[in-house]
């Protein structure tokens, strides 16, 4: 069964009617992709920005905290 199937594949011809300008992306891909690459290095950049921002806020917070503390103790 399976020596059927293997025979009734075609096999590809010579590729004489190769055309690359057909099947390249062209100027439009490289200039979609370049938009695309742009957007998530800026959100990446953005998240990193953010992240960062709650981590200075979380330790100011705890810093505060603490100084908070001591000063309800020596009262």
């Amino acid at each position: 069964m399976l020596h059927l199937l293997f025979t009734t594949v075609p096999t590809p011809g010579p590729a004489e009617d190769f055309d690359p300008n057909v099947v390249t992306p062209g100027v439009w891909g490289f200039v979609i992709t370049f938009g695309i690459v742009v957007v998530v290095v800026l959100l990446i950049v953005d998240m990193v920005r953010r992240t960062r921002r709650v981590n200075y806020r979380a330790a100011i917070n705890e810093q505060l905290d603490a100084e908070e503390a001591a000063a309800a103790e020596k009262d």
